[in-house]
């Protein structure tokens, strides 16, 4: 198997195993986020498309949830509670 191809199958199992975004898994595997986006949607479904099923799903739960997450951290940010 290529190393483009493991690379590939290890972020969709860390997404799945994680349930993990886009933007975490890059910063796991020290990519970046348009190469991991690309990776488990257009290059993982011509690879796998069952397994690009499952990672969607996760994916699509993330998009969900997006704007609640913003609004959280914001909310952090102005009670000082957040990353410093």
């Amino acid at each position: 198997m290529r190393h483009a191809e493991e690379r590939i199958y290890r972020e969709a199992q860390y997404i799945l195993e994680h349930h993990a975004t886009v933007r975490d898994a890059a910063r796991v595997f020290h990519a970046g986020k348009s190469t991991v986006h690309q990776d488990v949607t257009t290059r993982l479904m011509q690879l796998n498309p069952a397994l690009y099923a499952k990672v969607r799903a996760v994916l699509d739960v993330n998009l969900a949830e997006r704007h609640v997450r913003g609004g959280q951290a914001t909310r952090e940010k102005y009670l000082g509670i957040g990353n410093r």
